[in-house]
């Protein structure tokens, strides 16, 4: 099916151009909706024949996946719209609002299938048992089985978070269906009443699944922090070109899949020629752009490397704030000398949850610092980490 997908939407070309994979997303979605519908058809039909309350809850599971579908094929059809001048940064994040819909609706849907199992906790009937509604069943699992697959392959071909939701939600599936099979199996042999039981784990299994899609859609539209896997892979790819001595202050915005901006801080020699600088910095914003499809902006800071008291202040710094919190760091360190002390500037980054105040950090690092040099006063700037840097 993929080899299908990629000859009838990519032939051949750059899976990320936002056309591109705007169209290999809502074939799929085309995909899902159809399938499901089936799904839908087929056990809302052995719902009705075995009177099974599971079954349907099962049932109506699967037509809220059609309808997540619908929501993520409009949600693709949207985010492909072209920057603007009300919208400068493009549509993309339409897919995550679509996410959330989604997520909405799978939990309607499990807190109405919820009452239907506690009604037939509470009241229950006889479910019947054969062989058309075992082999429904069976086909459902299989045919979720596949979608997860399908749902996976595709999601992280075009680093969908939508359709990676998707193959989470037909995994989950496959797991509920399972238990409604397994709970008619042991209700025909040993007798037990499970339907309404089973139907109300369907339902809770449903409203969890709900939930974590809204939580994980919930955190790029707040604006939450970057994949460290990312962000350290940019860092090393930074570092590894000449003349740059270190990173620091990295930003990450997320405007949708596929549209990302980043701003960062590169140290570079002050000794060097500032042109030389900048055409290195020019050649990393370029690359990233077009092997990584990242809008990166870099701040270039000189720093003096000629120095000798500096990689001596700088050992002992990192010596304070490591022993006050290891996740602390230092960065843009600086001296500047006068007549009658020395100042010490410099950023330092907390991590976050830190419980001391920094009227009390800034106190212990200075006396620290002033108990070895007592000409030296330090000038701090205390920041948080925006890209799991400090972890």
């Amino acid at each position: 099916m993929l080899g299908w997908l990629e000859k009838c939407v990519v032939k051949g070309r750059d899976i990320r151009d936002e056309r591109v994979r705007s169209a290999y997303g809502k074939a799929v979605s085309v995909i899902c909706i159809a399938s499901n519908v089936l799904l839908f058809a087929g056990k809302a039909l052995a719902g009705v024949l075995s009177s099974s309350v599971a079954i349907t809850a099962d049932a109506f599971n699967n037509l809220s996946d059609a309808s997540s579908g619908a929501v993520s094929l409009l949600g693709f059809k949207l985010a492909e719209k072209p920057a603007d001048a009300e919208h400068p940064y493009g549509h993309g994040r339409f897919e995550y609002l679509s996410a959330l819909v989604v997520a909405a609706m799978v939990l309607v849907i499990g807190v109405e299938m919820l009452k239907s199992g506690v009604q037939k906790i509470l009241h229950p009937q006889a479910v019947r048992f054969d062989a058309l509604t075992a082999g429904i069943l069976l086909a459902s699992i299989a045919v979720k089985l596949w979608l997860a697959w399908l749902n996976r392959r595709a999601g992280e071909r075009i680093d969908s978070g939508v359709l990676a939701a998707a193959s989470q939600d037909s995994r989950n599936d496959v797991i509920a269906t399972g238990a409604v099979l397994l709970s008619m199996v042991i209700g025909r042999l040993t007798g037990v009443p499970l339907d309404g039981v089973m139907g109300a784990a369907v339902a809770v299994f449903i409203l969890v699944s709900g939930y974590t899609l809204m939580r994980d859609t919930i955190d790029p539209l707040l604006g939450g922090m970057p994949d460290k896997e990312r962000t350290e892979a940019i860092r090393a790819k930074i570092m590894a070109y000449p003349g740059v001595l270190g990173v620091h202050d990295l930003m990450v915005h997320d405007y949708g899949p596929g549209r990302q901006f980043a701003s960062v801080h590169v140290e570079m020699s002050s000794s060097e020629d500032p042109l030389h600088c900048h055409d290195i910095i020019d050649n990393i914003e370029r690359d990233f752009l077009m092997q990584d499809g990242l809008h990166l902006v870099i701040h270039y800071d000189p720093v003096a490397t000629d120095d000798p008291r500096l990689p001596v202040m700088r050992d002992l710094l990192v010596q304070i704030v490591q022993e006050i919190d290891p996740r602390i760091t230092v960065h843009d360190l600086r001296m500047v000398p006068g007549k009658t002390h020395v100042n010490i500037v410099f950023d330092c980054v907390l991590p976050y949850g830190l419980e001391t105040p920094v009227s009390r950090l800034r106190g212990r690092i200075c006396e620290r610092v002033q108990a070895q040099y007592p000409d030296y006063y330090c000038v701090i700037t205390f920041e948080h980490d925006y890209a799991r840097g400090g972890e």
